[in-house]
Protein backbone atom coordinates (compact mmCIF):
# COMPACT_ATOMS: atom_id res chain seq x y z
CA UNK A 1 0.00 0.00 0.00
CA UNK A 2 3.06 2.18 0.55
CA UNK A 3 3.17 2.60 -3.82
CA UNK A 4 0.25 4.79 -3.54
CA UNK A 5 2.56 7.42 -1.62
CA UNK A 6 5.85 6.42 -2.70
CA UNK A 7 5.87 7.73 -6.30
CA UNK A 8 7.89 9.75 -8.84
CA UNK A 9 5.97 12.38 -10.34
CA UNK A 10 6.74 15.02 -12.95
CA UNK A 11 3.62 17.34 -13.88
CA UNK A 12 2.40 17.84 -17.44
CA UNK A 13 1.22 20.96 -17.12
CA UNK A 14 2.60 23.41 -19.98
CA UNK A 15 4.58 26.10 -18.72
CA UNK A 16 2.58 29.10 -17.74
CA UNK A 17 3.41 32.37 -19.37
CA UNK A 18 2.95 33.89 -16.13
CA UNK A 19 6.35 31.18 -15.18
CA UNK A 20 7.65 32.20 -18.38
CA UNK A 21 7.95 35.86 -17.62
CA UNK A 22 8.28 35.76 -13.88
CA UNK A 23 11.78 33.22 -14.88
CA UNK A 24 13.16 36.20 -17.10
CA UNK A 25 12.51 38.59 -14.94
CA UNK A 26 14.22 37.07 -11.62
CA UNK A 27 16.81 35.99 -14.02
CA UNK A 28 17.47 40.11 -14.73
CA UNK A 29 16.78 41.36 -11.56
CA UNK A 30 16.49 39.47 -8.46
CA UNK A 31 19.60 36.58 -9.68
CA UNK A 32 22.40 39.26 -10.28
CA UNK A 33 21.51 41.50 -7.40
CA UNK A 34 21.87 38.70 -4.75
CA UNK A 35 24.87 37.27 -6.50
CA UNK A 36 25.89 40.57 -5.56
CA UNK A 37 25.22 41.29 -2.40
CA UNK A 38 25.76 37.63 -0.84
CA UNK A 39 29.86 37.92 -1.43
CA UNK A 40 30.58 39.95 1.96
CA UNK A 41 29.34 40.57 5.66
CA UNK A 42 28.34 43.91 4.58
CA UNK A 43 25.90 42.76 1.70
CA UNK A 44 25.01 40.23 3.71
CA UNK A 45 23.37 42.30 5.96
CA UNK A 46 22.38 44.84 3.96
CA UNK A 47 20.30 42.23 2.15
CA UNK A 48 18.94 41.11 5.41
CA UNK A 49 17.56 44.20 6.44
CA UNK A 50 16.16 45.24 3.07
CA UNK A 51 14.02 42.06 3.11
CA UNK A 52 13.58 42.74 7.33
CA UNK A 53 12.11 46.26 5.38
CA UNK A 54 9.87 44.51 2.96
CA UNK A 55 8.35 41.74 5.08
CA UNK A 56 6.72 44.82 7.26
CA UNK A 57 4.83 46.01 4.37
CA UNK A 58 1.66 43.30 5.21
CA UNK A 59 0.77 40.62 2.37
CA UNK A 60 -3.21 41.20 1.06
CA UNK A 61 -4.94 38.16 2.55
CA UNK A 62 -8.74 36.88 1.38
CA UNK A 63 -11.10 37.50 3.29
CA UNK A 64 -11.53 34.16 4.89
CA UNK A 65 -7.76 33.86 5.88
CA UNK A 66 -7.16 34.64 10.16
CA UNK A 67 -3.93 35.17 11.36
CA UNK A 68 -3.60 35.07 14.92
CA UNK A 69 0.36 35.75 16.94
CA UNK A 70 1.28 33.22 19.61
CA UNK A 71 4.23 33.23 21.44
CA UNK A 72 5.84 29.13 21.03
CA UNK A 73 8.34 28.13 23.46
CA UNK A 74 10.99 30.70 23.40
CA UNK A 75 10.24 32.45 20.22
CA UNK A 76 6.67 33.42 18.58
CA UNK A 77 4.75 32.39 15.44
CA UNK A 78 1.57 33.01 14.17
CA UNK A 79 -1.94 31.03 13.54
CA UNK A 80 -2.88 31.03 10.02
CA UNK A 81 -6.22 29.91 9.59
CA UNK A 82 -7.86 29.23 5.87
CA UNK A 83 -11.68 29.84 6.60
CA UNK A 84 -14.25 27.84 9.10
CA UNK A 85 -14.51 24.44 9.97
CA UNK A 86 -11.04 23.35 9.74
CA UNK A 87 -10.25 20.34 12.28
CA UNK A 88 -8.57 22.18 15.22
CA UNK A 89 -7.26 18.64 16.59
CA UNK A 90 -4.55 18.87 13.71
CA UNK A 91 -1.91 20.78 13.33
CA UNK A 92 0.71 21.64 10.63
CA UNK A 93 4.05 23.44 11.78
CA UNK A 94 5.61 25.48 9.41
CA UNK A 95 9.19 26.79 8.36
CA UNK A 96 9.60 29.30 6.56
CA UNK A 97 12.45 29.38 3.88
CA UNK A 98 15.08 32.51 3.48
CA UNK A 99 19.08 31.12 3.82
CA UNK A 100 18.64 31.22 7.71
CA UNK A 101 19.11 34.81 7.48
CA UNK A 102 15.67 36.47 5.08
CA UNK A 103 12.42 36.04 5.66
CA UNK A 104 9.78 35.10 8.62
CA UNK A 105 6.45 33.93 8.95
CA UNK A 106 4.57 37.27 7.30
CA UNK A 107 6.18 36.98 4.17
CA UNK A 108 5.06 33.34 3.76
CA UNK A 109 1.46 33.44 4.09
CA UNK A 110 0.91 32.79 0.75
CA UNK A 111 2.31 29.51 1.20
CA UNK A 112 0.90 28.99 4.68
CA UNK A 113 -2.75 30.28 4.62
CA UNK A 114 -3.17 27.36 1.07
CA UNK A 115 -1.42 24.85 3.05
CA UNK A 116 -4.13 25.20 5.91
CA UNK A 117 -6.68 25.06 3.24
CA UNK A 118 -4.60 21.75 1.74
CA UNK A 119 -4.25 19.94 5.13
CA UNK A 120 -7.73 20.88 6.23
CA UNK A 121 -6.51 22.21 9.71
CA UNK A 122 -4.60 25.60 11.27
CA UNK A 123 -0.43 26.37 10.58
CA UNK A 124 1.01 27.01 12.87
CA UNK A 125 4.35 29.21 11.08
CA UNK A 126 7.53 29.34 13.46
CA UNK A 127 9.51 32.68 13.83
CA UNK A 128 12.40 30.51 14.23
CA UNK A 129 16.09 32.40 15.41
CA UNK A 130 17.86 33.31 12.07
CA UNK A 131 21.47 34.33 11.48
CA UNK A 132 23.35 36.87 11.37
CA UNK A 133 22.98 36.98 15.17
CA UNK A 134 22.03 33.21 15.39
CA UNK A 135 23.26 29.49 14.49
CA UNK A 136 21.80 26.60 12.91
CA UNK A 137 21.77 24.88 16.52
CA UNK A 138 20.00 27.91 17.44
CA UNK A 139 17.09 27.30 14.79
CA UNK A 140 16.80 23.99 15.24
CA UNK A 141 16.79 24.05 18.83
CA UNK A 142 13.45 26.50 18.29
CA UNK A 143 12.27 23.74 15.82
CA UNK A 144 12.27 20.89 18.36
CA UNK A 145 10.73 23.14 21.29
CA UNK A 146 8.14 24.57 18.96
CA UNK A 147 7.17 20.46 18.68
CA UNK A 148 7.12 19.21 22.16
CA UNK A 149 5.25 22.64 23.14
CA UNK A 150 2.26 20.84 20.21
CA UNK A 151 2.57 17.86 22.11
CA UNK A 152 2.10 19.66 25.76
CA UNK A 153 -0.40 21.03 24.53
CA UNK A 154 -2.05 17.22 23.79
CA UNK A 155 -1.82 17.22 20.11
CA UNK A 156 -1.87 13.93 18.78
CA UNK A 157 1.49 13.45 17.12
CA UNK A 158 -0.74 11.74 14.52
CA UNK A 159 -2.09 14.35 13.80
CA UNK A 160 0.88 17.17 13.44
CA UNK A 161 2.56 17.55 10.17
CA UNK A 162 5.58 19.42 9.35
CA UNK A 163 6.55 21.34 6.59
CA UNK A 164 9.23 24.33 5.60
CA UNK A 165 10.40 25.85 2.18
CA UNK A 166 14.23 26.19 0.65
CA UNK A 167 16.01 26.33 4.27
CA UNK A 168 12.75 25.84 6.39
CA UNK A 169 12.81 22.18 4.41
CA UNK A 170 16.40 22.12 5.78
CA UNK A 171 14.90 22.64 9.35
CA UNK A 172 12.07 20.10 8.51
CA UNK A 173 14.66 17.56 7.71
CA UNK A 174 16.81 17.83 10.43
CA UNK A 175 13.87 18.86 12.91
CA UNK A 176 13.01 14.84 12.37
CA UNK A 177 16.28 13.41 12.85
CA UNK A 178 16.66 15.04 15.79
CA UNK A 179 13.08 14.39 17.05
CA UNK A 180 13.61 10.57 16.01
CA UNK A 181 17.09 10.31 17.39
CA UNK A 182 15.73 11.45 21.23
CA UNK A 183 13.04 8.78 20.72
CA UNK A 184 10.36 11.31 20.66
CA UNK A 185 7.10 10.09 18.25
CA UNK A 186 7.36 11.74 14.78
CA UNK A 187 4.85 13.74 13.26
CA UNK A 188 2.37 11.92 10.47
CA UNK A 189 3.76 13.00 7.67
CA UNK A 190 5.98 16.14 6.82
CA UNK A 191 6.43 18.34 3.15
CA UNK A 192 9.75 19.82 1.54
CA UNK A 193 9.61 22.29 -0.95
CA UNK A 194 12.73 22.78 -2.68
CA UNK A 195 14.78 21.99 0.56
CA UNK A 196 18.24 22.73 0.75
CA UNK A 197 19.95 19.71 2.48
CA UNK A 198 23.44 19.88 1.55
CA UNK A 199 25.57 22.46 3.32
CA UNK A 200 29.15 20.85 2.30
CA UNK A 201 31.72 22.58 0.59
CA UNK A 202 30.68 20.73 -2.88
CA UNK A 203 30.44 23.20 -6.25
CA UNK A 204 26.72 23.04 -7.41
CA UNK A 205 27.02 21.93 -11.05
CA UNK A 206 23.22 21.07 -11.82
CA UNK A 207 21.49 23.91 -13.20
CA UNK A 208 24.13 26.77 -12.00
CA UNK A 209 23.08 28.41 -15.97
CA UNK A 210 19.84 27.38 -15.83
CA UNK A 211 18.71 28.61 -12.24
CA UNK A 212 16.37 31.93 -12.47
CA UNK A 213 16.84 32.81 -9.00
CA UNK A 214 19.35 31.55 -7.09
CA UNK A 215 23.16 32.34 -8.07
CA UNK A 216 25.04 28.68 -7.12
CA UNK A 217 28.27 30.47 -5.93
CA UNK A 218 26.39 32.54 -3.34
CA UNK A 219 24.48 28.97 -2.13
CA UNK A 220 28.22 27.72 -1.33
CA UNK A 221 28.99 30.56 0.42
CA UNK A 222 26.17 30.53 2.95
CA UNK A 223 27.06 27.16 3.90
CA UNK A 224 30.63 27.72 4.59
CA UNK A 225 28.92 30.93 6.17
CA UNK A 226 26.62 28.59 8.18
CA UNK A 227 28.70 25.88 8.78
CA UNK A 228 32.11 27.28 10.50
CA UNK A 229 33.26 25.02 13.43
CA UNK A 230 30.94 22.24 12.11
CA UNK A 231 31.22 19.04 10.74
CA UNK A 232 28.98 19.68 7.30
CA UNK A 233 28.44 15.96 7.12
CA UNK A 234 26.62 15.92 9.89
CA UNK A 235 22.84 15.02 9.38
CA UNK A 236 21.86 17.63 10.90
CA UNK A 237 24.06 20.06 9.27
CA UNK A 238 23.60 18.12 5.81
CA UNK A 239 20.51 15.90 5.64
CA UNK A 240 21.36 14.37 2.45
CA UNK A 241 23.64 12.28 4.36
CA UNK A 242 20.77 11.12 7.09
CA UNK A 243 19.84 7.41 8.40
CA UNK A 244 15.64 8.26 7.71
CA UNK A 245 15.07 4.99 9.49
CA UNK A 246 11.77 5.57 11.24
CA UNK A 247 10.90 8.64 9.41
CA UNK A 248 7.67 9.36 8.12
CA UNK A 249 6.11 9.80 4.88
CA UNK A 250 8.26 13.04 2.93
CA UNK A 251 6.76 15.04 0.35
CA UNK A 252 9.74 16.63 -1.38
CA UNK A 253 8.83 19.31 -4.43
CA UNK A 254 11.32 20.71 -7.04
CA UNK A 255 11.45 22.60 -9.86
CA UNK A 256 13.30 20.89 -12.98
CA UNK A 257 15.65 24.17 -13.71
CA UNK A 258 16.52 25.06 -9.96
CA UNK A 259 19.98 24.69 -8.54
CA UNK A 260 19.10 22.52 -5.37
CA UNK A 261 17.24 20.09 -7.70
CA UNK A 262 19.51 17.52 -6.91
CA UNK A 263 19.57 17.53 -3.29
CA UNK A 264 15.60 16.96 -2.99
CA UNK A 265 16.57 14.33 -5.36
CA UNK A 266 19.23 12.75 -2.77
CA UNK A 267 16.80 12.91 -0.03
CA UNK A 268 13.96 11.45 -1.67
CA UNK A 269 16.53 8.26 -2.56
CA UNK A 270 18.52 8.08 1.04
CA UNK A 271 14.79 8.45 2.79
CA UNK A 272 12.91 5.33 0.21
CA UNK A 273 16.32 2.84 0.97
CA UNK A 274 15.60 3.31 4.51
CA UNK A 275 12.33 2.27 4.20
CA UNK A 276 9.93 5.81 4.16
CA UNK A 277 7.88 5.99 1.15
CA UNK A 278 8.33 9.18 -0.86
CA UNK A 279 6.54 11.49 -2.85
CA UNK A 280 8.70 13.02 -4.92
CA UNK A 281 7.75 15.78 -7.28
CA UNK A 282 9.88 17.55 -10.01
CA UNK A 283 7.77 20.23 -11.74
CA UNK A 284 9.12 21.53 -15.24
CA UNK A 285 10.93 24.82 -15.44
CA UNK A 286 9.60 26.24 -11.96
CA UNK A 287 11.90 28.21 -9.99
CA UNK A 288 13.15 27.72 -6.45
CA UNK A 289 10.11 27.25 -3.89
CA UNK A 290 7.65 28.65 -6.81
CA UNK A 291 4.52 27.60 -4.16
CA UNK A 292 5.12 31.32 -3.23
CA UNK A 293 4.07 32.78 -6.18
CA UNK A 294 0.57 30.79 -6.31
CA UNK A 295 -1.16 34.59 -6.32
CA UNK A 296 0.62 34.84 -10.09
CA UNK A 297 1.49 31.61 -11.11
CA UNK A 298 -1.01 29.14 -12.11
CA UNK A 299 1.26 25.80 -11.57
CA UNK A 300 2.12 27.81 -8.19
CA UNK A 301 -1.61 27.29 -7.09
CA UNK A 302 -2.01 23.76 -8.77
CA UNK A 303 1.15 22.39 -6.56
CA UNK A 304 -1.04 22.95 -2.81
CA UNK A 305 -3.35 19.95 -4.84
CA UNK A 306 -0.89 17.98 -4.91
CA UNK A 307 0.18 18.31 -1.38
CA UNK A 308 -3.66 17.74 -0.30
CA UNK A 309 -3.64 14.99 -2.53
CA UNK A 310 -0.61 13.45 -0.88
CA UNK A 311 -2.08 14.54 2.58
CA UNK A 312 -5.19 12.74 2.62
CA UNK A 313 -3.64 9.80 1.64
CA UNK A 314 -1.21 9.24 4.00
CA UNK A 315 -4.48 10.02 6.46
CA UNK A 316 -6.28 7.42 4.18
CA UNK A 317 -3.39 5.16 4.93
CA UNK A 318 -3.06 5.45 8.13
CA UNK A 319 -6.45 4.98 9.33
CA UNK A 320 -6.72 1.39 6.97
CA UNK A 321 -4.23 0.01 8.66
CA UNK A 322 -2.29 1.61 11.37
CA UNK A 323 0.81 -0.76 10.91
CA UNK A 324 1.39 0.84 7.21
CA UNK A 325 2.78 3.79 8.56
CA UNK A 326 4.13 2.32 11.77
CA UNK A 327 7.49 3.59 11.49
CA UNK A 328 10.65 0.81 12.71
CA UNK A 329 12.72 1.33 16.26
CA UNK A 330 14.99 4.04 15.71
CA UNK A 331 18.83 3.20 15.07
CA UNK A 332 21.50 4.05 17.94
CA UNK A 333 24.00 6.50 16.49
CA UNK A 334 26.72 8.67 18.18
CA UNK A 335 25.73 12.13 19.36
CA UNK A 336 27.49 15.18 16.87
CA UNK A 337 28.36 18.58 18.04
CA UNK A 338 24.68 20.08 16.82
CA UNK A 339 23.15 17.23 17.61
CA UNK A 340 24.04 18.07 20.96
CA UNK A 341 21.93 20.74 21.36
CA UNK A 342 18.49 18.65 20.50
CA UNK A 343 19.18 15.48 21.33
CA UNK A 344 19.98 15.43 25.11
CA UNK A 345 17.13 17.92 25.76
CA UNK A 346 19.24 19.90 28.20
CA UNK A 347 20.35 22.78 26.04
CA UNK A 348 19.19 26.82 26.91
CA UNK A 349 18.73 29.67 25.07
CA UNK A 350 21.90 30.53 23.56
CA UNK A 351 23.26 27.32 23.45
CA UNK A 352 25.59 27.31 20.27
CA UNK A 353 27.32 24.75 18.30
CA UNK A 354 31.09 25.97 17.08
Amino acid sequence: MHEEIDVDVCPGYPVSWQAAALNTLMRGTLKPISGLLLRTDAGFLAASRLVTLAGRVPLPLPAHVSVVQEPIGSCSGEWVRAGQGLDETGVLLYFHGGGYFLCSPATHRPITWRLSAAAGCPVLALDYRQGPVHTLAESLEDAVAAYLCLLDRGYDPARIMVAGDSAGGHLTLATLLALRDRGLPPPAAAVCLSPWADLTDVPRRANRMLDPLIPAGRVEWLARRWTSGLDPRDPLVSPVFGDYTGLPPLMIVTGSTEVLRDEGRRVAERARACGVPVTYEEWRRMPHVFAILADLVPEARRVFRHIARFLAAVRSLSARDPAVLEPPDPPVRARSDLGAVVRDGSARRGSAAA
